[in-house]
């Protein structure tokens, strides 16, 4: 399978199943267009056709960069057939029952009202709670348990926000800490928090402790201030912008995530990275909101010709300020040309309900946050574990060759099938297709391998 497509001056050729890219000339672009429809005498013949007012361009030339192609076809570096549904579920078979990471949902109760809370402002469909330490800290021991022998866990501490149950934070890292050793295994934490309760003491701690620590920020402030506001109405932007600072600056700017939402009140979200940039941030992370049908903040049909040509701006800025020597990272352009996940991982998907699982303040498990408050995704909780064996299967289950709609996709081995919970609740079913996530997420593919091109020809990879 080939995908091709032109962006900033380069001419782009995706060999999907070998992973190659290609950047090549107009002669080898629309060679590499025809060859699999028409035989080569035919290809041929058009190409003359094509150019033959190009004095730059001989019949010889055309010749030889047909035969490159062919060349590169029998390397297996184009047109390369698609091998790998065989594969599809055996890394989840080889890791059955092994799980490496926790989204602990710390407290289900947010100190904002953000209109478009896919969390119900914290609540998650159901009452306002906090975890307990006792909670916490079985919830710790079910995964040292059934981590098997990988060493590596991951614990994100989440809510509603977080910082309100601050104190059982800190005691579960302490506990996670005084036996990792003995049980030889290493905690990598991570915080979620909207940054109003954030204090030198929050700061001192997450230095010590958080591998990561994720902002949440609009970009703007009339943008941020129309959604993420607090119980009395009052935008947030002007009292925690400072505390963000403070924060990144202890953390000499790496380790962290500006993460904002856009949606159909900013499809020009460009700006709003700007604004982000402007304030000093530049570890920045830009979402499409996901919610329910009819929703006021619901992106629509008319937003995405926007959102789609903001997705290229974005990437000409970031090549703009790698040329100045002001670099800076978006999450969703983060993509290693020379490797990446193994071939078992781009077919086999997150891991939700399998490998990773979210906790509620109850301790019930949910195959991840998004699902938490949906009851048929209740999985079990942390004293029995997983008990709803028939739901887990759905989830182990669920790969890249599960959905039908992906076999033709080109850009099916970078998303792996896309989101699940995205997916349930824009389909019913996990298996579905969430198609506007999906043509975003393409454009974002295109643009991320542009830049990465970009740089790795200035030598900046």
């Amino acid at each position: 399978m080939i995908h091709q497509y032109k962006l900033n001056g380069y001419n782009v050729v995706l060999d999907v199943c070998s992973g190659s890219i290609h950047v090549v000339d107009e002669v080898a672009y629309d060679i590499i267009a025809m060859y699999e429809g028409a035989d080569k005498d035919t290809v041929l013949s058009a190409i003359r056709e094509k150019y033959k007012d190009r004095e730059d361009i001989s019949d010889s030339d055309i010749e030889e960069c047909f035969a490159q192609v062919e060349s590169l076809k029998s390397k297996g570096k184009l047109f390369t057939p698609d091998t790998f549904e065989s594969m599809a579920g055996k890394l989840k078979e080889k890791t059955s029952g092994v799980v490496k990471a926790l989204c602990l949902h710390i407290a289900h109760t947010c100190n904002l009202n953000c209109s478009y809370c896919f969390a119900s402002q914290g609540k998650y469909h159901g009452d306002r709670a906090v975890m307990s330490y006792e909670v916490g800290k079985r919830a710790l021991d079910f995964l040292i348990e059934n981590s098997g022998s990988r060493r590596n866990l991951e614990v994100d501490f989440f809510g509603g926000e977080p910082l309100m149950n601050f104190e059982v934070v800190k005691q579960l890292v302490a506990y996670a800490r005084s036996v990792e050793k003995e049980k030889n295994k290493n905690f990598r934490f991570t915080l979620t928090t909207n940054g109003m309760l954030i204090d030198d003491d929050v700061i001192e701690f997450a230095n010590k402790e958080m591998s990561n620590v994720v902002l949440s920020l609009d970009g703007r402030k009339e943008i941020h201030d129309r959604f993420r506001v607090d119980y009395a109405g009052k935008g947030s932007f002007d009292r925690i912008v400072p505390k963000f600072q403070k924060l990144v600056n202890a953390r000499e700017g790496k380790n962290y995530y500006m993460r904002g939402t856009f949606t159909h009140a900013n499809p020009d979200f460009l700006t709003d990275i700007k604004t982000m940039l402007d304030l000093g941030f530049t570890e920045l992370s830009m979402e499409p909101v996901v919610c329910a049908a009819g929703d006021p903040s619901e992106l629509t049909e008319e937003d995405k010709p926007i959102v789609m040509e903001q997705y290229e701006k974005l990437a000409e800025l970031m090549i703009k300020r790698d040329d100045e020597g002001k670099p800076f990272t978006f999450y969703h352009y983060m993509i290693d040309l020379k490797g990446g996940p193994c071939i078992y991982k781009r077919i086999s998907g997150c891991g939700s309900g399998t490998e990773y699982m979210a906790v509620t303040p109850w301790g019930d498990l949910y195959p991840c946050h998004q699902f938490v408050g949906e009851e048929r995704f209740k999985l079990g909780d942390i004293w029995q574990g997983v008990t709803n064996k028939d739901t887990q299967k759905e989830f182990a289950d669920c790969n890249v060759y599960a959905r039908p709609d992906c076999h033709s996709c080109w850009a099916k081995l970078y998303c792996s099938g896309g989101c699940a919970a995205n997916a349930y609740h824009s389909t019913g079913s996990v298996r579905g297709i969430y198609k506007y996530g999906c043509d975003l997420f393409k454009k974002r593919m295109e643009c991320a391998i542009m830049v990465a091109i970009d740089r790795t020809f200035k030598g900046r990879a």
